[in-house]
């Protein structure tokens, strides 16, 4: 079940912290970070799921926001799994990252179900501001071993 936008930040056991272009270019290189991050340390949490989740924030930032100045990634790997922010220069809130609006989203359209993704595979998710905008988070749990894919 996903939580509200919470203010509380768990203390990580290692951390990455990178700028990116505020480009489509960022997202492969956004995907690349956190596989690396969670494979080089054999982390726990569903690497499929970080990578797909943190594209979905990636690319939300670099579309609605406007400029061109950075976005930044955040990938914090905690004990009982992994948090991932994206910060952005815009501090209005995502949407409905955390409360839902309006029904399901069309299945004949390209956009519309990223961050209904987000809600429903991360355990939780949320915003908060920053002094530059807002980052937009999501964390995943750890994965016990007996159920982590081969």
């Amino acid at each position: 079940m996903n939580g509200t936008a919470l203010q509380e930040r768990p203390s990580a056991s290692a951390s990455w912290r990178i700028a990116l272009p505020h480009s489509a270019a960022a997202v492969p290189v956004a995907r690349a970070l956190v596989r690396t991050a969670l494979a080089d340390l054999e982390h726990g949490a569903d690497c499929d799921t970080a990578e797909l989740l943190t594209a979905e924030l990636v690319a939300n930032a670099v579309e609605h926001t406007a400029g061109d100045s950075p976005i930044e990634l955040v990938v914090e790997l905690l004990p009982h799994g992994c948090q991932v922010e994206v910060h952005d220069p815009d501090p209005a809130p995502p949407g409905d990252l955390t409360r839902p609006h309006g029904g399901e989203p069309d299945p004949w359209q390209e956009h519309g179900r990223g961050l209904l993704l987000i809600r429903a595979l991360s355990s939780s998710c949320g915003h908060r501001p920053t002094e530059s905008g807002k980052a937009v988070w999501f964390r995943l749990p750890v994965v016990p071993p007996q159920r982590r894919p081969a």
